[in-house]
């Protein structure tokens, strides 16, 4: 990297924030907005990366009401678990202590859609939660579906199942429903427009959309680093990164996108960090001889990303990410802003 003294600094400088004043002159005296489309598989974290925008920008959640909506979505995220975990047991012949029969049968007969656990289910879901044999099936999740925020809930049961509970905006952030159809969010920061869309991100909703968003400034892509070891959610075949990677090559090489700028996200970096300590990378990539060094398994796996794109003019800005914590969102959206400006100021000639 170059270094500017003097007024060779103070030109640069002063030609930075020329440019900057004539782009927010452009989006913010006329109707112009700049549209953000939100992509990326299911499991990538992209829906919680939205709930921050909202948080960030929009002052979402502040009302005890607006929370309380989510407490459905958080017990229905227990349920969920602690049946995930029992099926898996069951699957990987893994046997449960003796006395937790009862509410292993009665758990895995209550449906997840219709019933809401309560404060009459708490020792049953934390007797379950304890059971050594349940313990053992959490150790081996990557060989099942089991949503992030099953620990989370699961070790803080007695609080959620409490009759006076009300969801902390950190409990909205962590908990999980699958994103189907189009969400979309508008806000503004620094003096400018901003319009955000989430599209549903499993397999069988991909191509219902994509043309109709050719006309945004910027597709934002969210990938978990996280899920390398893992299989997708609508067929457990198939290994999930791997399918990610698929779905990146496809979006950053469509002729919708041809003109548009990419911002990759790398999320979910707090548990890779702590997962590529104990997996190799090379359970999912025979090729890759970096062991279990985090940097070494970061670089590998952002070439894999990079080197999807066809067109060499067109420029993949990537960032890493924990889409569950609020300052590092905060942090990484104002680094993506300037990034869609500059790339903005390009296209226009101001550059």
């Amino acid at each position: 990297m170059g270094c500017l003294l003097g007024t060779e600094k103070n030109d640069f400088i002063d030609k930075n924030e020329m440019i900057d004043k004539m782009l927010r002159d452009d989006f913010t005296n006329t109707d112009n907005e700049l549209k953000l489309l939100l992509l990326g598989p299911g499991e990538s974290g992209k829906s919680t990366f939205l709930k921050q925008i909202k948080i960030i920008h929009k002052q979402a959640y502040e009302k005890e009401d607006e929370r309380k909506k989510f407490i459905e979505v958080i017990t229905g995220n227990i349920l969920h678990s602690i049946q995930s975990l029992i099926e898996a047991s069951v699957n990987l012949k893994i046997d449960f202590d003796e006395e937790n029969t009862k509410y292993i049968t009665r758990l895995s007969k209550l449906n997840p859609i219709t019933y809401v656990l309560n404060e009459d289910d708490l020792k049953m879901v934390q007797s379950v939660w304890e059971d050594q044999g349940i313990q053992n099936a959490y150790k081996r999740r990557s060989e099942f579906q089991l949503i992030d925020c099953a620990k989370i809930f699961l070790d803080d049961v007695e609080r959620i199942l409490d009759p006076e509970y009300v969801p902390t905006v950190e409990d909205i952030i962590n908990s999980r429903s699958r994103t189907t159809g189009i969400f979309d969010v508008d806000f503004n920061y620094d003096n400018l427009k901003f319009r955000l869309w989430d599209v549903g991100g499993q397999r069988n909703e991909r191509r219902k959309w994509i043309h109709c968003f050719q006309s945004v400034t910027a597709v934002l892509f969210v990938t978990s680093l996280n899920e390398y070891d893992q299989k997708l959610f609508e067929d457990v075949t198939v290994s999930r990164i791997k399918e990610s990677l698929l779905l990146f090559d496809e979006i950053c090489n469509s002729r919708w996108f041809s003109d548009t700028s990419i911002v990759l996200f790398f999320n979910k970096d707090d548990l890779f960090r702590e997962k590529i300590k104990k997996v190799n990378l090379n359970v999912c990539f025979e090729d890759y001889e970096g062991g279990c060094d985090y940097q070494n398994a970061l670089e590998y796996i952002q070439d894999k990303y990079t080197s999807c794109l066809d067109n060499e003019s067109q420029q993949i800005y990537t960032y890493t990410t924990c889409a569950t914590d609020t300052d590092n969102v905060r942090k990484v959206f104002f680094a993506v802003k300037d990034t869609i400006l500059e790339s903005q100021a390009k296209d226009m000639g101001y550059v």
